[in-house]
């Protein structure tokens, strides 16, 4: 994230920001600083009706690029489309588009954005210089395959994005039938290797990770390795394969380069769910243990661990985890980024509290991404959970009421 302008304090004061988000990361990280009551600027299309010269025919309309600013009071992510949908009315003068009428602004990458708040708290301004760190976001392409099929997806420091899906229906391996076979599963391995190419930037990621079971991920493997000492062997000319087209060239030459990077790991599908237990291979962990994801998978491993083995020393929900909290007992709190956007001030006010107070204490608080396989899985659970410095027995089996906000 480009960082232009900024002009706010953590400490509770009115001010604004200038950015460009320039990854879908980006998007995202601005989707959680955006409330409702804020005013957002940016840059956006409105069609104008004009009528006819002479007031005689049809009218005649057309799209008007305009700079608008909005008193927010709705917020969208499209998560496909990596894009944000900020709906408020309008509060400046334009020729085009009359003082409090509703319009829509479509926030997306490498659009300027400008974010006016009320109040800055503590957790907008972590997240926002976590998005301006690059190496806050590095990430992780996770290759899930089986024969006929494969998921692209890479695991970024906020979000999980879906790149590809490959399908390609595979005839069975018996007599003369196993030429088609052998024609269908490289034609398949050609159409994985280019999404590969396609989406994999080995600048930023750590790892590519090939998973499934079976034998398939080491299969396309070989493949990967026939294909980058064709390329060596043609030097970049002509001939088949991904080697002999100019675009996908150049990126097999940077996945030739950096082979080391390629992992196998066993995972037991080949479906988009499978990125947790991938995460959670000890191998892909020794490689990228500092990673927000990878972070997140341990923290909530251990949680269950010690909710099986030691259930007065970790709970979830509101009321027990606040409970915990003014004893003092919270090592570590897990909590979802969708609490921290709550629509009731009062209630996101309370967790932003809780954030800054667990960590002021000695412990830590980790706010997990609810477009992570952990915390979709953590927002299953209440979306708060928290292990304990010390056991807390007779909390553990206490009925507390709901908490109010």
């Amino acid at each position: 994230m480009k960082l232009l302008e900024e002009s706010f304090s953590s400490k509770g004061g009115a001010g604004h920001l200038r950015v460009i988000p320039e990854t879908g990361e980006d998007v995202w990280q601005i989707f959680n600083l955006v409330r409702a009551g804020d005013h957002v600027t940016a840059s956006t299309f409105r069609k104008v009706t004009r009528e006819a010269s002479g007031g005689l025919g049809a009218a005649e309309s057309e799209r008007v690029r305009v700079k608008l600013r909005v008193l927010v009071e709705l917020v969208e992510y499209d998560g496909d489309g990596e894009a944000i949908r900020v709906k408020g009315r309008n509060t400046t003068e334009s020729p085009h588009v009359k003082l409090g009428a509703y319009h829509t602004l479509d926030l997306d990458v490498n659009r300027t954005i400008k974010v006016e708040k009320e109040a800055w708290d503590v957790v907008d301004v972590a997240r926002l210089r976590e998005a301006a760190d690059p190496a806050a976001s590095a990430d992780v392409a996770v290759l899930l395959v089986t024969e006929g099929l494969a998921n692209l997806q890479l695991v970024g420091g906020a979000t999980t994005t879906h790149r590809a899906k490959i399908e390609k229906s595979m005839p069975r391996k018996r007599g003369l039938a196993s030429m088609g076979y052998e024609k269908a599963l490289e034609t398949f391995h050609k159409n994985v290797l280019a999404a590969v190419l396609r989406h994999v930037d080995f600048a930023k990621i750590k790892c590519l990770v090939v998973a499934g079971p079976g034998f398939e991920k080491e299969t396309f493997a070989r493949y990967v390795d026939a294909e980058c000492s064709r390329l060596a062997t043609n030097a970049g000319g002509g001939g088949g394969g991904a080697g002999g087209r100019g675009d996908d060239g150049a990126a097999l030459r940077a996945l030739a380069e950096n082979k080391s990077r390629l992992l196998l790991v066993h995972a037991s599908t080949a479906f988009k769910g499978a990125v947790r237990e991938v995460l959670e291979d000890p191998s892909v962990m020794a490689r990228v243990k500092d990673t927000k994801a990878a972070t997140e998978v341990r923290a909530l491993n251990d949680f269950f661990e010690t909710l099986a083995s030691a259930p007065e020393r970790a709970f979830y929900g509101p009321a027990h985890v606040f409970a915990a909290h003014e004893m003092c007992a919270i090592d570590k709190l897990l909590i979802t980024d969708a609490l921290l956007r709550d629509a009731n001030a009062a209630a996101r006010r309370r967790w932003v509290t809780l954030v800054e107070e667990v960590n002021g204490g000695g412990g830590t608080a980790l706010i997990f991404s609810s477009q992570h396989e952990s915390g979709r899985q953590l927002g299953e659970l209440t979306g708060v959970a928290a292990t304990l410095r010390f056991p807390l027995p007779d909390l553990a089996d206490a009925e507390l009421p709901p908490v109010e906000f």
